[in-house]
């Protein structure tokens, strides 16, 4: 198709698909392998010439396809993403409108806004899908590979947090009264609380600084993606913008503009193929994004020492050492006495 550069599109800022939090990095994994497979199985069944409503069926365990219907109905809205899609292709709605009312998660929504694109502008499906699982499949190796450089950094921050409390546990087996003097002077009321309080602050500060490491998008070069859906379908460049515009984020206006006019002026006067080239920046964008998540992680070792100098230490100081310190000197003016 041509090239031909478009007007400007003014750039309104739009949220980025959220990722459901679950504890533990594994299942936000889990959720976007998935999503993934699913992309990936589609495209097989579509490819080998099944229906949509057939293909998602197939891929929901709970229906019943000689009843086509799910046989564990219970008269409410179903929040399994397979399940709602495949309910919706059955009944002939809207597959993406169901798939973002069961699950509000970034690999589930940008599935949907996949099929949205593929489905308004007449791209194939099944190429469509395959592309999209890809994507989602270099996420997933991302949070694997930014978990497992955290996994390190996270374990001694765990362990660091203990040292206050194994002090007050040595104190004890060396015979000092150490719970004695935290608990029945008003200094050692004063340790005991100023220590706790550091302690609980320290434990905050490393989990917000895991958590920042570990922040990762389900969308990286997803616009990118999109715009080659819906140009595959053969629909002009300003309409694949706003059928992208609508898919993300209810409308939002996308964030790649100024880049994507570079792609497409680059496209036009090389005479290149602009999903291609389009294909080409989602996949330096999600290496990119990559490269950023195993920096951070690496970075993680560094400053978790910030909260343990600032905040564990002095706890450490606070319950074990003081304790100590107060209860030799009280003994010593006892027996002086």
């Amino acid at each position: 198709m041509s090239a031909a550069a478009p007007e400007q599109a003014p750039t309104r800022p739009r949220r980025r698909f959220p990722v459901t939090r679950r504890p533990g990095g594994a299942d936000e994994e889990s959720t976007i392998e998935r999503a993934a497979a699913v992309a990936e199985q589609l495209a097989t069944l579509l490819s080998a010439g099944v229906g949509v409503a057939a293909a998602w069926s197939h891929l929901d365990p709970a229906s019943d396809p000689a009843a086509g219907r799910r046989t564990d109905a219970g008269g409410g809205a179903l929040t399994d993403p397979i399940a709602a899609a495949a309910a919706a292709a059955r009944e002939g709605l809207p597959v993406h409108d169901a798939l973002r009312r069961s699950e509000s998660s970034g690999p589930w929504r940008a599935l949907a806004a996949a099929w949205e694109i593929a489905a308004a502008c007449g791209a194939p499906l099944a190429g469509s899908l395959r592309e999209l699982s890809t994507a989602l499949r270099d996420e997933a190796q991302l949070r694997r590979e930014v978990r497992t450089a955290l996994a390190g950094p996270n374990a001694s921050a765990r362990l660091v947090a203990w040292l206050p409390v194994i002090a007050i546990g040595f104190g004890l087996v060396l015979g000092f009264d150490t719970l004695g003097v935290l608990l029945g002077s008003p200094l050692g009321l004063g340790c005991l609380l100023a220590g706790t309080a550091l302690l609980w602050a320290g434990r905050r500060w490393n989990r917000a600084l895991a958590a920042r490491a570990s922040r990762g998008s389900a969308d990286a070069g997803l616009e990118y993606d999109l715009l080659a859906i819906a140009l595959t379908g053969g629909v002009s460049l300003d309409r694949a913008r706003t059928l992208v515009a609508t898919a993300l984020s209810d409308g939002d206006g996308p964030t790649g503009t100024i880049e994507i006019d570079r792609i497409v002026g680059l496209a036009a006067a090389a005479g290149a193929p602009v999903a291609e080239l389009l294909r080409a920046e989602a996949f330096r964008v999600r290496r990119a994004a990559r490269a950023q998540g195993i920096a951070r992680a690496a970075a993680l070792g560094v400053r978790l020492m910030i909260p343990l100098g600032v905040c564990v230490l002095p706890a450490f100081v606070l319950l074990g050492v003081a304790p100590l310190v107060i209860s030799v000197v009280s003994g010593t003016f006892s027996g002086a006495g």
